[in-house]
């Protein structure tokens, strides 16, 4: 994607996770995935278009009705969203943020000895 990313919101994110898993829907059908209390049809349509204005949808248009699909893929997003954490939060050291998630008990130690492994492999290639 050529111009810059921008974090979604809560609610952006929420939609994108669906049309990600989609690949394509119409505002009816996000709505139909959504979790109870489920959004109104314009609010929904809302966030979508303006998901569409910062570049992370497009639309194809079937007679009055548009169909939504994402432009930015979840991987992309994924490695912004990450970058911005590691940067905003650990200093840009994996280490600081694998040291994060163990004290916080979110990753086990042979889960971080497996990453740590992964990062020895990956340098020695």
């Amino acid at each position: 994607m050529s111009e810059q990313l921008r974090e979604l919101t809560r609610a952006e994110e929420e939609i994108m996770q669906v049309l990600w898993d989609k690949d394509r829907a119409f505002v009816k059908e996000v709505i139909e995935v959504l979790p109870v209390p489920k959004p109104a049809y314009n609010t929904v349509s809302t966030i979508i278009r303006i998901l569409e204005q910062k570049g992370f949808v497009a639309h194809q248009a079937f007679g009055k009705t548009y169909q939504y699909f994402p432009v930015v893929s979840k991987e992309e997003y994924r490695k912004f969203v990450a970058g911005k954490l590691m940067s905003g939060y650990f200093d840009n050291s994996v280490g600081n943020m694998l040291s994060f998630f163990v004290k916080e008990q979110q990753v086990d130690l042979k889960e971080a000895d497996e990453l740590l492994k992964m990062i020895e492999e990956l340098k020695n290639k």
